[in-house]
């Protein structure tokens, strides 16, 4: 990389902040010529400007799928995930129910609204509730409780 593509854009900075706000969004990432800068905030009154590298170019392996559980309650994940399924609406740290005492939001054969809430994304100590977007039958679980998610990662099948 030159020195010039080194050199953080601060105005490109404020104007993703300005977006943050103006559109009360949480958080923010774009990439460009290989730079990553994702934009975020914890409060109304702070943000935060991350820089990374981009990721290697080869695909991760597919993940096994694990021994479905039993009794009730229990959650099944499945290793492969469909184009429609939901995905994860940002980083972080997924949770299936609202605390370890509590069942899980969803399991697999229930049915569900539009709206209904499937599970929780922690970024930042903060609970982002995750939402179906259409009403169906829960199909499938990609994820574990307490699992990293990354952005866009499926968590959900709901036909």
């Amino acid at each position: 990389m030159s020195a010039a593509k080194n050199k953080l854009d601060t105005g490109l900075i404020r104007e993703l902040a300005a977006i943050l706000r103006e559109g009360d969004l949480g958080e923010i990432e774009i990439e460009h010529d290989g730079l990553k800068l994702r934009v975020s905030r914890q409060s109304s009154h702070v943000v935060h400007a991350a820089v990374a590298t981009p990721a290697p170019a080869y695909a991760p392996a597919a993940q096994a799928a694990l021994p479905a559980p039993t009794g009730p309650g229990s959650v099944a994940v499945a290793s492969a995930a469909p184009d429609n399924a939901v995905k994860s609406p940002m980083v972080g740290t997924v949770y299936l129910s609202a605390d370890p005492q509590s069942k899980p939001y969803v399991n697999i054969g229930d049915k569900v609204k539009k709206g209904d809430t499937l599970m929780l994304v922690e970024a930042m100590k903060t609970f982002n509730p995750v939402e179906a977007d259409r009403a169906g039958t829960v199909k499938a679980i990609y994820v574990q409780n307490a699992q990293p998610v990354e952005y866009g990662e499926p968590l959900v099948l709901i036909e």
